[in-house]
């Protein structure tokens, strides 16, 4: 293959103010519009040389803009980065983490669960922030604590991933500055945290490029730390000398792979790319496998189980193989991205290494390309290994050069080890086991996404109330209109976003129903602290989680003038329990609904128009206020006459579960407004809205802005 012999510096436009992610693909005319139209007509191939020489005196240059230093990946604490292919971020609340019923972390379940569906993880990040955060005022730093067993509970489950050999990274916010003051600075408190917990690394969530701070405090303490930033797109490419990993977003789906614009800086950066909201992860994988990067394997996203599929599990177990056993070779400072190829639509990435060299490629076909597919350099004596199908090679040789015919499945992967040295000991193994997983094509795999079923926690009726206390309110049978959406913040209107009703086939934001509603009673004003220190005292009750319960009482008592105000920092267990000894039990959302409604379709309790007159004044400080009394505001009444449904504290109503995820639906808003962020738990104050609390365990999920009240049948 040849290039032009009169190349100049203005053929090849690389700017040392290139922004992006991504470089510019070979054969692509600067200037030229990034679109699909005409891209079958570019010459890819035979714009390779040009394009890489080109692309080489760009970086040599814009390493030295930057003031590039490599320490930090000449640093064997750090070296395990190179290696993080298969990256995870991880719900805490997720019920294959964590067992409320034994109240203990299931790591080996969770992990087991990973490596059968696609080959395990090599690190996680355990996410426990967002989306509850700004339902009270707790900030980042007490949510961990929160975590069942404290900090010592966290170092716990920490310790058992690296029983299993994978790292363990936190997260850290630089947004969440409406919460109660943490005291000292993000960076000072997360070294703390990771000394503290043995973590290995800091995902810096919406940085652009973790500050150095963060490394430097945590190297201050003898703990060295990766950091990861969720993007680099807006920091600068300067960051690159400390932020040792970072994630990718928006990976191009068009025919000619991206060539991810770090990992050409400097190989020894591995990317994981993310795409969390795709259902189809093909093209994702194979962007990895051609630049020797990681792949982000996000499934339970903010409670929103979206699962690969089985034909991409089992691409991602393959791929990640290929990538462990090759490390080494993925980190090469002499990569080459578009090695040439034979086929239009397959494209090849070569990675040199001492006395070896693999070739990543890649079929951006719809169809199977079979035949000849690449042609190397021979060298005599030299082995070849179809590492894809776990074969041995022997090419055509033509003119010292090595030919090499391979079967690509459409939109499938291949790959050749070329081996000048004595093959090592564990080249048999490997081989063995690529062997046994080609033997089923990706293509019999489904690719079919379906979305997780969902339940209703079933709640058990009440003895049939003949007669009522002055504090409860008869609500009538009747027929309405059941209308609400969601309010959490991401997922768009996805299917298995929000909480499948019965009636529904699947999880969606919005539902609608016209529902015949049985006749029922409901406590005319949530449950008081006065009301629930009557039930501690009657009952006995304790709970066996009880970190956090009743947190704002005072020696056992609700503090002087609190009596008449929403009890609240109790879970929807506690509700429960409070609701089974007085003969009641927690209202489904929608007689919740109903009583707050009534047959009209209101917005508000009191009618179609915000009352701010009928609600406490909203806190936006950094602090929970104080709860209003419950019959603080009769101007909220509802058309049944039920009182204090809006804007005082969130109430416990119905519960989802599917595999993975245990969610409560809360209805009512509270008084709580914290500013400086739109990813804080969203209000709910219209009666067309509910929030989605994920649940954990009863220590976390107790909280200074949810309350309760009660129904019974009649």
């Amino acid at each position: 293959m040849t290039h032009s012999p009169h190349r100049t510096s203005s053929d090849i436009k690389f700017s040392h103010a290139l922004t992006g992610p991504f470089l510019p693909q070979p054969g692509k005319v600067p200037g030229w519009p990034f679109a699909e139209m005409g891209r079958w007509k570019i010459d890819v191939d035979g714009a390779i040389d040009d394009w890489l020489q080109g692309l080489r005196e760009w970086r040599t240059e814009h390493l030295i803009r930057i003031g590039f230093d490599d320490a930090a990946y000449r640093r064997p604490e750090l070296a395990w980065a190179q290696r993080n292919f298969v990256h995870v971020q991880m719900m805490a609340e997720d019920r294959y983490l964590y067992d409320p019923d034994t109240g203990r972390y299931t790591v080996d379940r969770y992990l087991d669960d990973l490596e059968a569906r696609f080959g395990g993880v090599d690190s996680v990040l355990l996410w426990y922030i967002y989306p509850n955060i700004g339902i009270d005022d707790r900030n980042q730093f007490d949510l961990i604590e929160a975590l069942p067993g404290g900090i010592e509970g966290v170092c716990g489950m920490v310790d058992d991933f690296h029983a299993r050999g994978v790292k363990v990274l936190l997260p850290t916010m630089p947004w969440d500055n409406g919460t109660r003051p943490a005291g000292r600075p993000d960076w000072e408190r997360m070294a703390d945290l990771v000394v503290a917990t043995g973590a290995d690394g800091i995902n810096g969530d919406t940085y652009s490029g973790v500050p150095r701070a963060f490394l430097e405090a945590c190297d201050a303490r003898g703990r060295s730390v990766v950091l990861q930033p969720e993007t680099t797109a807006q920091a600068g490419d300067h960051i690159l000398s400390w932020n040792v990993q970072s994630w990718a977003k928006r990976i191009p789906t068009d025919t000619i792979p991206a060539v991810l614009k770090l990992k050409w800086l400097e190989p020894r950066h591995i990317i994981n790319i993310e795409n969390r909201w795709g259902r189809e992860r093909n093209n994702d994988l194979q962007q990895a496998f051609f630049n020797g990067i990681g792949y982000n394997a996000w499934e339970n996203v903010f409670g929103f189980m979206n699962q690969l599929t089985p034909r991409d599990g089992e691409t991602l177990r393959r791929v990640a193989t290929v990538q462990r056993r090759f490390a080494p070779l993925l980190v090469s400072a002499d990569w080459t991205p578009f090695a040439h190829t034979l086929q239009a639509g397959v494209f090849a990435s070569r990675f040199p290494g001492e006395g070896m060299t693999l070739w990543t490629i890649v079929n951006r076909n719809e169809y199977a390309v079979d035949g000849e597919q690449v042609v190397l350099p021979h060298a005599a004596g030299a082995s070849y290994f179809d590492v894809w199908n776990g074969t041995s090679l022997t090419p055509r040789i033509a003119d010292d050069q090595a030919v090499f015919a391979l079967p690509l499945e459409g939109r499938g992967f291949g790959g050749i080890l070329a081996m000048t040295d004595a093959a090592p000991e564990w080249l048999p193994g490997f081989l063995d086991t690529m062997r046994a997983h080609a033997a089923t094509p990706l293509a019999e795999y489904s690719a079919e996404w379906r979305s997780l079923q969902q339940e209703l926690v079933a709640i058990a009726p009440t003895a049939r109330a003949e007669t009522l206390p002055e504090s409860m309110v008869d609500i009538p049978a009747g027929t309405f209109d059941f209308a609400v959406h969601g309010v959490v913040i991401e997922g768009y209107a996805a299917e298995g976003v929000d909480v499948q009703y019965p009636w529904e086939p699947n999880a969606r934001r919005h539902h609608r129903q016209r529902l015949d509603v049985a006749a029922f009673a409901i406590d005319r004003f949530p449950v008081t602290n006065a009301a629930f220190k009557l039930f501690l005292d009657a009952s006995g009750y304790h709970p066996a989680d009880a970190h956090n319960f009743l947190l704002h009482w005072q020696d056992g008592a609700p503090p002087s003038g609190w009596g008449n105000k929403p009890v609240t920092w109790v879970s929807i267990e506690d509700a429960r329990a409070y609701a089974a000894w007085a003969g009641k039990r927690l209202p489904r959302e929608w007689e919740w609904h109903y009583a707050a409604q009534g047959r009209d379709g209101r917005r508000y309790p009191w009618g179609d128009d915000w009352n701010s007159a009928a609600v406490p004044e909203p806190a936006c400080g950094r602090t929970m206020p104080v709860p209003a009394d419950v019959d603080a505001h009769p101007a909220g009444a509802s058309p049944f006459g039920v009182m204090d449904l809006v804007g005082n504290v969130w109430q416990w109503t119905d519960e989802y579960r599917d595999e993975h995820v245990r969610g409560a639906v809360l209805r009512g808003g509270s008084a709580y407004q914290p500013q400086t962020s739109h990813w804080y738990f969203p209000q709910a104050y219209a009666l067309d809205q509910h929030g989605k609390f994920l649940l954990m365990s009863p220590g976390k999920d107790r909280s200074a802005g949810i309350g309760f009240r009660c129904v019974v049948d009649r």
